[in-house]
């Protein structure tokens, strides 16, 4: 719609204000048959789906098409400036890489299966590669599909995929959004859809905006060394610099690690934008990726190590849910921006810790 032939009316600045947020929290346009969904306000994308949640206090723009992914996670501050929290995809295509977007789904396992198989109730599973620049299957497919939008209004959304075919894989996934304030809450939901009992993971994979000053508080107990292939071997007791109990400088060399006993809390520090995030997770793992030089690392929260299908103990004794046909497994996530020195006590957001499978 254009203003054209209305006469303009004066309006005070605490109106102008008012009607400026409304603006940015109308609900999303609905995608129809064959029609790219364009966020007000975002930048033009070329055949893909966006759609947006927004509130007083946060943006969310999801892709369904890519993966089911993040493309942007702001903070609006002080006069309505987005300030990115994750890494923001400025151009979201068709054709982007899941790797450009912001975050994205870890299932029905997170990172690398070891050569691409594993043994599971006496028989050999085989897992095909995913990405031809990777040796080993990775993150599952759920990040590869395309996920449907089954519901959304202005501060929450349903999305779904049906991989009921798929091998050795045959899994329904669910993924919730929900902006409340200043949190975003993501559920992710999978039910085991084959025919044989397998185990099953979940997790995030967000890319956060990384400062030359970046802070991050996640103690952990241990942590699994890699190999060249980035393939676990050892584990071991975490390294007081990689301790991470209180707020500590992200490593200025490449970490890429999956740790080990986890409080499921974390907290990204922004001390030259003023700005904290809590992060908080029903799972007991995560995989810290700090690549030197880029402006983005990677946290993310997932209920079991790499290559956990052919760690000694198994699947399960590393994390893994055996889920049988029809049972389901959830897992919650919880990101809450906060202004630097106004830390709200975050047990009224705390995920429960048991009751994953069913």
């Amino acid at each position: 719609m254009t203003a054209a032939n209305v006469d303009a009316i004066p309006v005070s600045p605490s109106e102008s204000r008012r009607a400026k947020l409304a603006g940015l929290t109308q609900p999303p346009v609905r995608p129809g048959p064959s029609t790219a969904v364009v966020a007000r306000g975002a930048a033009a994308s070329a055949n893909a789906e966006l759609v947006t949640l927004a509130n007083a206090d946060l943006r969310l723009d999801l892709a369904p098409g890519l993966g089911g992914a993040i493309a942007r996670f702001d903070w609006r501050g002080d006069g309505g400036v987005l300030t990115p929290i994750f890494r923001r995809c400025e151009t979201v295509r068709a054709n982007t890489d899941p790797n450009e977007l912001a975050c994205y789904p870890l299932l029905p396992y997170s990172n690398r299966i070891g050569g691409g198989r594993f043994r599971f109730a006496d028989r050999e599973v085989q897992v095909p590669p995913n990405r031809a620049t990777e040796a080993c299957p990775i993150h599952g497919d759920g990040w590869l599909s395309h996920w449907q939008l089954a519901q959304s209004d202005d501060t929450s959304a349903r999305l779904t995929l049906d991989r009921s075919r798929g091998k050795p894989y045959a899994y329904r996934a669910v993924q919730k959004f929900v902006l409340e304030g200043s949190t975003l809450a993501v559920t992710l939901e999978i039910e085991n859809a084959g025919r044989e009992r397998l185990p099953f993971g979940l997790g995030l994979h967000p890319f956060l905006v990384r400062d030359e000053d970046t802070e991050l508080s996640a103690g952990a107990a241990g942590l699994w060394l890699p190999g060249d292939d980035w393939l676990p071997v050892r584990h071991v007791p975490a390294p007081p610099a990689w301790q991470f109990g209180v707020a500590y400088p992200l490593p200025a060399a490449m970490v890429n690690h999956a740790f080990t006993g986890w409080s499921g809390y974390a907290s990204v520090v922004w001390p030259k934008r003023r700005l904290s995030l809590t992060i908080a997770a029903n799972t007991e793992y995560y995989v810290l990726y700090t690549p030197p030089g880029e402006d983005f690392f990677c946290f993310e929260p997932v209920d079991h190590p790499i290559n956990a299908l052919n760690l000694p103990g198994g699947a399960a004794a590393n994390g893994m849910t055996e889920l049988a046909p029809g049972k389901r497994l959830v897992r919650q996530f919880s990101f809450t921006v906060e202004r630097m020195g106004v830390r709200a006590s975050a047990d009224g957001r705390r995920p429960k810790r048991r009751g994953q499978g069913e």
